[in-house]
């Protein structure tokens, strides 16, 4: 008798919890369906905010030259140039085109023919090809420079003296 008891009283009390998740479930249910949905305008955007920042558009590079392409299977590389205070790339060219960033810092590179350029931190730029160039760090802060060669597998991105 005593076991047909327990039985009932944990077959109710299974009832009253199923009750109370299926409440708990109607109430969020109504609560969910009458909460108003944000919508895409009412998200808060920043005003400053842009998806996409334009940094390069150009068939030149810094020193107007046409840019072309290397013959040969494309290859393109990317590295972040560090450079401390007083430090200088030494003196190179570049025979492919070349993308560069600044990253943080300043830079002026100084090319063959007398010109001088200098880049900021955000500044992107279109390399001179096959004109030897020296670059130093402006300033007392570090400079990191994104440098990216597209390439060929047979054409050196970097050639130094």
């Amino acid at each position: 008798m005593w076991l047909l008891l327990l039985l009932y009283s944990i077959l109710w009390w299974l009832l009253f919890m199923l009750h109370n998740i299926y409440l708990v479930n109607f109430v969020s249910a109504i609560v969910l369906m009458t909460a108003s949905p944000v919508s895409a305008e009412q998200k808060t955007v920043p005003t400053d905010y842009q998806r996409v920042v334009p940094l390069v558009d150009t068939e030149k590079t810094v020193l107007n030259q046409q840019i072309t392409y290397p013959s040969g299977q494309a290859k393109i590389t990317s590295v972040v140039v560090t450079l401390l205070p007083g430090e200088e790339t030494g003196r190179h060219l570049h025979s492919v085109p070349t993308f560069g960033y600044i990253l943080e810092g300043e830079l002026a590179i100084a090319y063959e023919g007398g010109t001088e350029e200098v880049f900021r931190a955000g500044d992107g730029f279109v390399e001179a090809v096959h004109t030897w160039h020296n670059g130093r760090v402006v300033g007392e802060k570090p400079v990191r420079v994104l440098a990216v060669f597209v390439g060929s597998e047979i054409v050196p991105p970097v050639t130094r003296p």
